[in-house]
């Protein structure tokens, strides 16, 4: 019999693309994810996954599941949000301050769930540079933040501030899905030798730490725009890091193939901050149990 926590490591697997990065995420050993891949294959009587490759690629009745089960999952969480939300009687406004590139993929789709459930709580979201962020709520203008550590990527700590991580993310190298000349594999000084688009202005830290690799590279494009960068690499014009979760799709969907690099990698952790106390403060915890709720199963 099915339960939540092989379709939760399944789809987990599927959307992160290897064992080894599912297991990060889940907070499990890569055994553990293997086997309960294993008893869910058996369960179903049928392989879901094709093993043998570098990036995890689904069978055609794992693409099926895998469609299923994040619906079910879907339906957990809201179950979940619902009950949180009513119990609590969310009121008031809250207002978020996090970066353009994970915005959508944090606000969408908890926000439309806990709105539907409050139709007196309102939300307001603020899109800038992360020191822009931290100035508005160091000002009071601002209830949350949702940054890269405030310390190590602006040099500021925010002081009488609750703060929980509330995922972990890796910068992915990524080239169009339609290019053979990208190879599947280098190393951090050949991609000096391709042409490259550079995220700018997003990450401090992880730009610090590629320029120590690759001083002075030359890129062909720059944007602070995930989106823009995604067409600009879809069709072909070089390559580029970006944040793995806002590629997953285009890579499951072929537009985009992830690129190893063999010695050089970069993940960090996406920080929710709140005030300590305040009226926002319990509202704020409550958006925060919802939102990892919602990642858990993304």
């Amino acid at each position: 019999m099915l339960n939540l926590s092989q379709l939760q490591t399944f789809v987990t697997v599927v959307s992160e693309g290897s064992m080894t990065a599912a297991a990060d995420k889940l907070f499990l050993t890569q055994p553990a994810v293997s086997q309960q891949m294993k008893n869910l294959e058996d369960e179903m009587g049928v392989e879901l996954i094709v093993r043998g490759s570098k990036q995890i690629k689904t069978t055609a009745q794992g693409e099926i599941l895998y469609e299923h089960a994040k619906k079910i999952l879907s339906l957990v969480q809201q179950a979940e949000v619902a009950i949180k939300s009513v119990g609590a009687q969310l009121r008031g406004q809250l207002r978020i301050g996090t970066l353009n590139s994970i915005g959508l993929h944090l606000m969408s789709p908890i926000v439309s769930r806990l709105l539907k459930f409050n139709p007196d709580f309102k939300i307001k979201v603020e899109y800038a540079r992360g020191e822009e962020l931290i100035q508005q709520y160091e000002k009071g203008q601002l209830d949350v933040v949702v940054l890269p550590d405030t310390q190590k990527n602006y040099q500021k700590t925010l002081t009488d501030s609750i703060s929980h991580v509330l995922m972990k993310e890796h910068m992915w190298l990524v080239g169009s899905g339609k290019d053979e000349f990208y190879p599947p594999q280098v190393s951090i000084q050949e991609v000096k030798k391709i042409p490259y688009v550079h995220f700018v202005n997003e990450f401090p830290d992880f730009d610090k730490q590629l320029s120590s690799h690759l001083k002075d590279i030359p890129a062909v494009f720059e944007s602070s725009n995930v989106g823009t960068l995604k067409r600009v690499i879809e069709s072909g014009l070089g390559i580029g890091y970006l944040p793995a979760h806002s590629v997953k799709k285009q890579i499951r969907g072929g537009r985009l193939n992830k690129i190893n690099v063999m010695d050089f990698d970069y993940a960090f952790e996406f920080i929710y901050y709140r005030r300590k106390s305040g009226p926002s403060a319990e509202t704020a915890e409550i958006f925060f149990q919802a939102l990892t709720g919602d990642h858990e199963r993304s």
